[in-house]
């Protein structure tokens, strides 16, 4: 198989869209990722996968911590900034929690110690372990085959 038929097929893979945000030396720095899985319950462990050649991944090696911002469907532009297809600047105000930096507006702020790293491929996998968890009450921005989608609530059939 090729690359292409590769991401293609990854790609048929529904996933919700998060921002990773990190903070270091007090510039924060974020990307947009789907890479993102809950590991454990106990401990409260996650894991998200960033790309070697990825500008965030030395700052989340030194920062040793990240948060996950799971994006509510109207946050569709700032998953465009930081996935890089906006080119005009914008300005992303960005709240704290657990001293990680944080989208308002998320329908979830998950804030995080890194645990453990691993290299695998050309990704780093970065497990966190949990330190605070923020939820807002709201329908979550949604990527299914290289487009943004939304949740279509299902009407019940009555036999």
């Amino acid at each position: 198989m090729d690359d292409r038929q590769f991401r293609t097929a990854m790609g048929k893979f529904a996933t919700g869209v998060t921002v990773i945000a990190t903070n270091l030396d007090g510039d924060v720095h974020g990307m947009t990722a789907n890479a993102f899985m809950s590991v454990s319950l106990d401990p409260k462990l996650v894991v998200i996968s960033i790309g070697e050649k990825a500008r965030i991944l030395e700052k989340i090696k030194q920062s040793k911590s990240f948060s996950v911002n799971i994006l509510a469907a109207d946050q569709q532009e700032l998953s465009m900034i930081f996935a890089g297809q906006l080119k005009e600047h914008r300005e992303v105000e960005f709240d704290t929690l657990d001293g990680k930096p944080v989208l308002k507006g998320a329908v979830a702020q998950i804030a995080c110690e890194v645990s453990a790293e691993h290299l695998e491929g050309d990704h780093t996998l970065f497990i966190g372990r949990v330190t605070d968890i923020h939820l807002e009450d709201a329908e979550p921005l949604i990527f299914y085959s290289g487009k943004y989608r939304a949740l279509v609530e299902e009407k019940a059939v009555t036999v």
